[in-house]
């Protein structure tokens, strides 16, 4: 895609590459934990080559996200910090729901929702990897009562954050411009002034 010279950076290369790693890893994971959850959905362990190797490697790639996510929250956290004014967007919600996005209270780089969203991922990733690390029975043996509750947490844990990125990925969608942004790390002008009002401000000086 070619890069127009007045389009805003909003990601660059590295944190598009972190944040793609942490959404392949996630795929992978909720395939593979799908198949351990009900029998209707153990087909999905041939994508893996099978039980015993979906077993195997599932913890494995569990490790890597969990790696990347942190990475990735360490990056964008102060950038998450909730402030008044996101109080205010999302008492507002329902405008944007309706397409009436205009008079929205302005934004920074992220909204509201986003930032809820961000939080909630990573209340969920923190259940999910302490949770995941207690039921590694190849690596410690545990009692079974704690390795019980651990998978019951695992399971609750693992169906929030599925919703969540269900969310992510339909917020992204429904928003048009948004997934180019993680793709190609730019957004346009009109975009962010939409969109992120306060971020635009910021990234041009404009204060029109």
């Amino acid at each position: 895609m070619k890069r127009n010279p007045r389009d805003l950076v909003r990601y660059n290369a590295s944190e598009r590459a972190n944040h793609w790693v942490v959404g392949i890893c996630f795929i992978l994971l909720a395939l593979s934990g799908l198949a351990f959850f009900h029998p209707a959905f153990f087909p999905l362990t041939q994508l893996f080559g099978g039980g015993p190797w979906t077993r195997i490697l599932h913890p494995y790639i569990g490790v890597v996200m969990a790696v990347f996510f942190i990475i990735m929250a360490c990056r964008f956290a102060k950038l998450n910090i909730v402030e008044p004014r996101d109080i205010d967007w999302l008492k507002n919600v329902n405008k944007m729901i309706d397409g009436d996005d205009h008079d929205m209270p302005e934004q920074g780089k992220y909204n509201g929702g986003q930032k809820l969203l961000f939080w909630g991922l990573v209340i969920g990733m923190l259940l999910i990897t302490v949770t995941g690390v207690l039921m590694w029975r190849a690596w410690w043996t545990l009692p079974v009562g704690v390795v019980r509750a651990a998978s019951v947490v695992h399971a609750i844990a693992a169906v929030w954050m599925i919703g969540l990125i269900i969310m992510h990925v339909y917020a992204a969608i429904w928003t048009r411009g948004t997934i180019r942004a993680m793709l190609y790390g730019t957004v346009t002008r009109a975009w962010a002034k939409q969109h992120h009002r306060g971020w635009y401000r910021k990234m041009t000086g404009d204060n029109d």
